[in-house]
């Protein structure tokens, strides 16, 4: 069986990352996928970029500014929409027609557009989209932080100015994936079972099959390892409980940093004789940090190579994720693959992750103080060895290449058996 998967870039972002290791699952598990990006950052042979680069990038430009313009010329939400308007026919390439399966991922930016997926349904090959975020059932935006107006139908985007004024961008582009997705027979799988309980809400996906199955990782790399060695390779100090933060840009508000400041400022006003200090994976080395004086903070910069990775998660008694807008962050998988106890909020796909005082600590949403709780709770009051030991099962027995490469397995075998019954 020949899977290909398509997505925007190799390993830029969690859902590229995802897409990546589910890649090889997939492969390890005796299918042969590769992928198709727009961007490509290894020299991995199974995966291939469109060409030329300089037109993908002429598309991912436009598109951009066309978004820009309609945001007023204001940066502020000008990755949390797209239009799909601009993208690339890969029905072309040989390896759409060698494959037997088409499996979508994160495909926008310039990648491919509504009617290059309407050309991907047309082609008859069996589809399966993953969906990292929400916007395969929503107008525009990747995020909807509480609009529910993609239950009837996307209109005067509370994410553009104006609701997006006479000519409704959130509607017209509403209109045109309800004529891609319409008698599509595409297989919808959302990462986490929050997002496929919110996909089921949308209009436009209302007759469509949506199932939940996690992303996977690989749980040979991502293991427990020495932690005082970790440290001292990491330029950490091995006399106090470090807590490790983690995002693509750390000011990111959606990463919810300001919460975390709130919460370290309560531990260290409250509780000065529990020291701690802070990590931050994403923060560029020298950056300055919104944290405060109270609390020593070490910027580990973007770490992308895989030892560097588990060397940060190892060298953390816990892993904070803050965010306000998750699905199934591959962050918490990471550090609890690695043994290491995690607290978040509870939202989206995070309880699913974390067992509340089990493998870590869910705290309530937006509460400062529950988070502040949580993290002394994990340092100075919880079995850690026992945490530890929750966490690194919960990852083996739910998020291991096998069990996630078995499942897509079925739905490919499903789709193909439909596909050749109708021929």
């Amino acid at each position: 069986m020949r899977i290909l998967l398509v997505s925007t870039s190799e390993r830029t972002g969690g859902a590229a990352v995802a897409a990546s290791r589910l890649m090889e699952a997939l492969n390890k598990n005796g299918m042969k996928a590769i992928m198709l990006v727009r961007d490509k950052q290894t020299n991995t042979l199974t995966v291939t970029q469109l060409k030329p680069r300089w037109l993908m990038r002429w598309r991912f430009l436009f598109e951009r500014w066309a978004i820009f313009c309609r945001l007023g010329f204001s940066l502020r939400n000008l990755f949390l929409i797209d239009t799909g308007q601009r993208g690339a026919d890969i029905t072309r390439t040989p390896e759409f027609r060698q494959a037997d399966v088409i499996h979508l991922h994160w495909t926008c930016q310039g990648m491919l557009s509504l009617k290059d997926i309407r050309r991907i349904v047309r082609s008859g090959k069996p589809v399966v989209w993953t969906m990292h975020d929400i916007w395969p059932a929503t107008g525009i935006c990747h995020l909807t932080l509480g609009c529910a107006r993609f239950k009837t139908g996307c209109h005067h985007c509370p994410l553009l100015p104006g609701g997006g004024g006479d000519k409704d961008l959130a509607a017209r582009t509403w209109q045109r994936k309800r004529q891609t997705i319409r008698d599509s027979h595409i297989h919808f799988v959302a990462c986490s079972e929050w997002l496929a309980s919110e996909a089921r809400k949308s209009a436009l996906l209302r007759d469509q099959t949506v199932s939940a199955i996690p992303n996977p990782i690989d749980t040979h790399l991502y293991c427990p390892q020495d932690k005082a060695a970790a440290r001292q390779r990491l330029g950490l100090p091995l006399d106090k409980p470090v807590i490790l933060f983690a995002a693509r840009r750390a000011n990111d508000r959606n990463k919810g940093l300001s919460y975390l400041h709130e919460a370290i400022d309560l531990i260290t006003r409250e509780h000065p004789d529990r020291p701690v200090v802070l990590a931050v994976m994403g923060a560029s080395k020298g950056e300055e940090m919104p944290i405060g004086n109270n609390v020593s903070t070490y910027p580990l910069g973007y770490l992308s190579d895989n030892a560097q990775l588990v060397d940060a998660y190892n060298a953390a008694d816990v892993f904070v994720l803050p965010s306000l807008s998750e699905n199934l962050p591959n962050t918490i998988m990471e550090a609890m693959a690695c043994g290491v106890p995690c607290v978040g909020f509870h939202v989206g796909g995070i309880p699913e992750m974390i067992d509340h005082l089990k493998n870590g600590y869910v705290a309530r949403y937006r509460d400062s103080q529950d988070l502040a709780k949580g993290i002394l709770w994990t340092l100075f009051e919880a079995d850690r060895q026992q945490l530890a030991h929750e966490a690194r099962e919960k990852v083996r027995l739910a998020y291991a290449q096998t069990s996630v490469a078995q499942r897509y397995g079925e739905i490919y075998e499903q789709l193909l058996t439909f596909k050749h019954f109708n021929l």
